[in-house]
């Protein structure tokens, strides 16, 4: 795996929930801040911590499990990491694993083997993402995570997108994707790398204390920080805009 450039939080962040962007939980304040989602601006602090809220609105359950020492890379995948990296063991995955959720086996197995009319459903929409991808040029980012970069990596984010790419072909993996790798010495202790009874009640206990109110997840908090007004994030997209007749 070729480690291009190391990367900070907020970027990945950013990319991520540009992902996630058109899910159901951002329908109401989509055209609020579609703008600082899909133009994010890293350097700007205020936009990085609404950003981070509006992720942990859907995912603040999945990124409290990442070891707080992570850090993140962009990287090239080569041919031969293929057979490192692990697809999200959950829901329907399930169904299209054997051996193993590595991520050559699955696409061998939707290949060759029959499956359920409910797992078939399911593989007709990644058949589907993959065809997409090989007449539509579709870029988008993926994440991974691990211990480093000669051991196992999981998809954190980007299971359908990887999977279908490697359908069409392993050159559309290696070039259609800018890819993330968090990397921590303590990854083992996440329960999305590693499932075990330790992590999985270590994911139950965070589950359970942010249940009813989660302040990570509280976007009105971060706009009403430092005693400024709601209209932060107008005010910051109005500051972006070049002025009528200005050079």
């Amino acid at each position: 795996m070729r480690m291009l450039q190391p990367i900070p939080e907020a970027e990945v962040i950013a990319e991520f929930l540009r992902n996630e962007f058109y899910q159901d939980e951002f329908h109401h304040d989509r055209q609020r801040f579609e703008q600082v989602v899909l133009q994010a601006d890293i350097t700007n602090e205020r936009e990085n911590a609404l950003r981070r809220a509006l992720l942990f609105r859907r995912r603040g359950h999945m990124w409290r499990e990442l070891p707080a020492d992570t850090q993140w890379w962009e990287v090239e995948i080569e041919g031969r990491d293929l057979g490192l990296i692990n697809v999200f063991p959950r829901a329907q995955w399930r169904q299209l694993a054997t051996n193993s959720f590595q991520l050559r086996e699955i696409v061998d197995s939707i290949r060759s083997k029959r499956f359920s009319p409910g797992a078939r459903d399911f593989i007709a929409k990644v058949q589907a993402l993959s065809y997409r991808l090989r007449i539509e040029e579709i870029s988008s980012s993926v994440l991974l995570i691990g211990v480093d970069a000669l051991r196992p990596l999981t998809i954190l984010e980007g299971n359908h997108r990887l999977t279908a790419a490697l359908l069409a072909g392993e050159n559309l993996v290696r070039t259609r994707f800018r890819v993330f790798a968090g990397f921590s010495p303590r990854m083992t202790e996440s329960c999305w790398y590693q499932t075990n009874l330790q992590n999985l009640w270590r994911y139950g206990k965070n589950r359970l204390k942010n249940l009813l109110y989660d302040k990570e997840a509280d976007v009105e908090r971060v706009l009403l920080a430092e005693h400024e007004p709601t209209n932060v994030l107008e005010k910051t997209v109005s500051a972006r805009k070049p002025v009528a007749g200005s050079k």
